[in-house]
């Protein structure tokens, strides 16, 4: 199918993260991009001031009748629930219909194709990459799975010669790429509800690694053959070495398996970001890029929205971070801790989707003990149904921890507001973000 051949882009689910970069990058080909969404989110009204047409009624007489089966390509997320009215409308009239994946599969299909897989880290990874390839002029672009600061959009365009992509392992959508480029940032055990054990798991990315043409790059320890590595200080092929940290920025050399490059800097906090810029630039070499141009780059970076953002206000600091897994979690403490020894630590968290908070409720209770203070959110349930006894009230007896409550969105904020900290920190990947304008507000009034 030629993807490119149609005169309309009907999204449904357009809102979401991954599906709204896709149709940034039609919109960037001058196509007519439309499409239905549930709610109405800051990311859409940003794609309706690009000229992107969106509704959020499920209405058949929100189809324009000039859309046919014959100049419409009909996109959707997995996400959408399939009785959903407008998707089965073109399901029964015979238009073509593809999933986020098959989509990004044929995009990257036709051009030299980076995608960046892992259980977590894939999307600072790739953002990275991107930034790096945008700033030294290569004839890129990058679908991300999250919002740059820098650029405000989740997608980059400077020409569509090389794409970089996140690699979603959730419902095996990585396995519909072929890229001639792949990284592999982690493997930790996710989305249990599907592939029922690590197993399982780890031979999708197995078979992921499999499908790349030319070159994998992968964190060193992780079970994948014939791979270049990368890590930090860990005798990789691509080593991160004579780390330093000096007003929070992170100093490091780089050793290849030509050379050691000296100075790079980061400004994200945690040797796990550090981690996610050897990858990067791993690659970003591996294309001849000259060294002094991602030096630049990278240093430039200003990091993703949700992605340990920082805040700070008259004594007190605030950060908002996206992690979702007991790992990713243990990241975001350990950078914290680093940056701010001795300081009272106030963390709010939002559980991310029932069967994730049942597969790991003891990694989830080991890490959020690490708080002074917790107060813990109703589970988000995103695509899922409730589950018989696994509920935040659940998770929090097993935390180990003085100070915890549950709480519900909407009363978040005013449970905020009664504590004392040095260190706000709020976390998850559900509506918790929803939290952040009101939190900045009332921190810049106090």
């Amino acid at each position: 199918m030629n993807i490119l051949g149609r005169k309309y882009y009907y999204f449904i689910g357009a809102g979401g993260i991954g599906m709204s970069a896709l149709a940034r990058y039609f919109k960037s080909l001058e196509k007519i991009v439309i499409g239905y969404d549930k709610t109405p989110t800051d990311l859409t009204r940003e794609l309706e001031r690009e000229g992107i047409d969106l509704h959020f009624e499920d209405h058949l007489d929100k189809i324009a009748p000039y859309l046919t089966p014959e100049n419409t390509l009909v996109i959707y997320t997995p996400a959408v629930p399939k009785e959903l009215r407008e998707y089965q409308y073109f399901l029964q009239n015979g238009f073509d219909i593809l999933k986020r994946s098959e989509v990004l599969g044929e995009i990257t299909d036709a051009t030299f194709g980076i995608a960046v897989a892992g259980t977590h880290g894939k999307t600072t990874t790739s953002s990275i990459l991107g930034h790096i390839l945008h700033q030294s002029g290569l004839e890129s672009s990058a679908f991300l799975g999250g919002v740059l600061e820098e650029y405000d959009s989740n997608f980059l365009t400077k020409g569509y010669r090389i794409t970089v992509s996140e690699a979603d392992e959730f419902d095996r959508s990585f396995l519909r790429l072929s890229p001639k480029v792949g990284i592999i940032t982690s493997m930790d055990a996710d989305h249990l509800d599907i592939y029922g054990n690590k197993e399982e798991f780890e031979e999708a990315f197995i078979a992921f690694s499999k499908k790349i043409s030319e070159k994998t790059f992968v964190r060193k320890g992780l079970p994948i053959p014939d791979a270049i590595t990368y890590g930090v200080e860990s005798g990789a092929d691509f080593d991160a070495v004579n780390i330093r940290i000096e007003d929070g920025v992170y100093y490091f050399d780089l050793e290849t398996p030509d050379e050691l490059i000296q100075n790079f800097i980061l400004k994200l906090p945690g040797k796990h970001n550090v981690e996610n810029a050897v990858a990067a630039v791993s690659v970003a070499l591996y294309l001849k890029i000259p060294a002094h141009k991602i030096k630049h780059a990278l240093e430039n970076f200003k990091g993703i929205k949700r992605r340990f953002n920082r805040w700070d206000f008259d004594g007190k600091v605030y950060i908002d971070d996206y992690a979702h897994h007991p790992t990713e979690l243990n990241a975001v403490m350990g950078a914290i801790k680093e940056m701010f020894p001795d300081k009272k630590i106030l963390g709010v968290f939002q559980p991310h989707l029932f069967s994730r908070t049942r597969d790991f409720m003891d990694g989830f209770a080991e890490s959020l003990a690490g708080f002074d203070e917790l107060i813990l959110l109703d589970i988000y349930p995103a695509r899922e149904l409730p589950i018989d006894g696994i509920t935040s009230e659940a998770l929090l007896e097993k935390i180990n921890l003085d100070k915890k409550e549950v709480s519900s969105l909407q009363n978040a904020l005013s449970r905020i507001q009664s504590k004392d900290f040095d260190v706000l920190v709020t976390v998850g990947a559900g509506n918790i973000d929803t939290l952040v304008k009101p939190i900045k507000s009332w921190l810049d009034e106090d």
